[in-house]
């Protein structure tokens, strides 16, 4: 990055973007309350405000979407409609990439996934055999999303080095091995931040006839994306990151697999025609979007790529980095607090770096205790367990899970400090409250901060589901 437009980032400690929720206070355990620090933004990110604006600009015209006479139907289809021109531009489509809406990126995943099933199974009864025609290779520091899809199928594993360059020799040589048919690789890690080479990755698995998918669930709201410049067949990503409501993921890339694979779901909308014991299935996205579709999901993603595009590249990328630099700075330097990586090399790598995701852990503390204490006695929100990443937890030695700070367009710089002087507080003088597990998490003993009446803060609510093991 530029010392000009690192400076430029110092001037100021606005967020690049407005976002709702960006002064919400948040109840301290020990009295009174403070502005609430969202550092949880790789989990979802807010609705910057422009998004929030549209929505409720489009919101009186919601109705069914496709073969709806109606005014309001006739809107709200052509925003649904013209929603997927906007997502192909942000990513930078082929002309004849297909934009496929689903619920997130695991569902979008688990949709291609059908579709290589079907490819496979086809590819199997052409040969007169149920097996040996092709297989997915996979990293083994993916999100459980961009993993558990493809163990269904026949797949292999690479095990990620020590470094991108080492990294990128493993995938060739299974690639070399022949056999694959599909390269799934994240584009930025969600558990450390650290950025792959995807135009080198789609190359490779080119130059070996397989094709690659993109998990960017973490890199498009940091990093714009060119699929059809960078050779990448398909990507996926989610709204609920994006800065959109709703939760709308998105399935863009080639239509040949698509319009050929099983249907993701059956009913409605995805057919040319039905019978009682037959049906003709429709090409297109409409193939893999039965039902009704998420209207207001599809128009809030969209509207956030739009706002995310209009971005200055280097403003963007220097307000994330000059955030991250002082962030990791500040916890390196606190005795017992450890900042962790994958490789050696992301720095230096020209096509690599990292986005807005810090890992690190505290000694002496549970990475669980770690994070209650700094929302009930700080109000800062970090994320903490195995961010459904297991494999890649227990590589960097963190069986039992880790902290991960997280932001994006709506930080600041005084969210990073928070963070910093919150930990140390924590490494100085401990707890300064009792913790006890409730129904899996750790949670203040004696918790008398109000809620929000629609959301009562109920015995086991707060740790309702085990969440310390994603």
């Amino acid at each position: 990055m530029s010392s000009a437009i690192l400076e430029k980032a110092r001037l100021s400690d606005t967020p690049l973007l407005p976002v709702v929720g960006r002064d919400l206070t948040a109840p301290l355990i020990q009295g009174g309350s403070t502005r609430y620090v969202n550092l949880d933004y790789a989990a979802s990110a807010p609705a910057v405000e422009k998004v929030a604006a549209h929505l409720s600009e489009v919101l009186p015209y919601y109705a069914s979407v496709h073969r709806g006479a109606g005014f309001a139907s006739q809107v709200s289809t052509s925003l649904y409609e013209n929603a997927r021109h906007t997502v192909a531009d942000f990513v930078g489509a082929r002309t004849d990439d297909a934009v496929v809406f689903t619920r997130n990126t695991t569902d979008s995943l688990n949709l291609l996934a059908g579709c290589v099933a079907s490819l496979l199974a086809e590819r199997g009864r052409s040969a007169g055999t149920s097996h040996g025609h092709g297989e997915v290779l996979y990293l083994d520091i993916e999100h459980h999303a961009n993993l558990l899809p493809w163990q269904a199928l026949p797949h292999r594993s690479v095990v990620a080095g020590h470094s991108v360059a080492s990294t990128l020799h493993r995938v060739e040589t299974q690639l070399r091995a022949g056999n694959v048919v599909l390269l799934a690789v994240t584009g930025a890690s969600n558990v450390t931040g650290e950025v792959l080479p995807i135009a080198e990755l789609a190359s490779l698995a080119h130059k070996h006839g397989a094709r690659i998918v993109v998990d960017a669930a973490q890199l498009a709201p940091h990093r714009r994306l060119h699929i059809a410049r960078d050779g990448i067949d398909y990507v996926a990503f989610s709204g609920h990151k994006l800065y959109a409501p709703f939760g709308a993921g998105v399935l863009v890339g080639r239509p040949d697999w698509l319009d050929d694979g099983r249907p993701h779901l059956a009913g409605g909308g995805a057919v040319k025609d039905v019978r009682l014991e037959s049906v003709r299935w429709t090409e297109g996205p409409a193939r893999h979007e039965a039902g009704s579709p998420n209207v207001l999901g599809a128009a809030t993603l969209a509207k956030a790529t739009q706002v995310l595009a209009a971005l200055d590249p280097g403003e963007w990328h220097g307000h994330e980095q000059e955030l991250r630099a002082r962030l990791v700075a500040g916890l390196e330097a606190l005795p017992g607090v450890t900042v962790h990586q994958l490789f050696s090399d992301s720095a230096s790598h020209p096509r690599c770096g990292t986005i807005g995701v810090v890992n690190f852990s505290v000694e002496g503390y549970d990475a669980g205790l770690a994070a209650a204490y700094l929302s009930a006695e700080h109000g800062v929100g970090v994320r903490d367990g195995r961010f459904c990443a297991h494999p890649l937890l227990r590589r960097l030695g963190l069986a039992s899970g880790s902290l991960r700070a997280s932001f994006g367009v709506g930080s600041r710089r005084e969210d990073a400090d928070r963070l910093v002087s919150g930990v140390a507080a924590l490494v100085n003088d401990g707890l300064g409250w009792d913790y006890v597990v409730d129904a899996g998490r750790w949670v203040p003993a004696d918790d008398s901060r109000s809620y929000p009446e629609w959301a009562p803060n109920t015995p086991g609510t707060a740790g309702a589901a085990p969440c310390s093991t994603d």
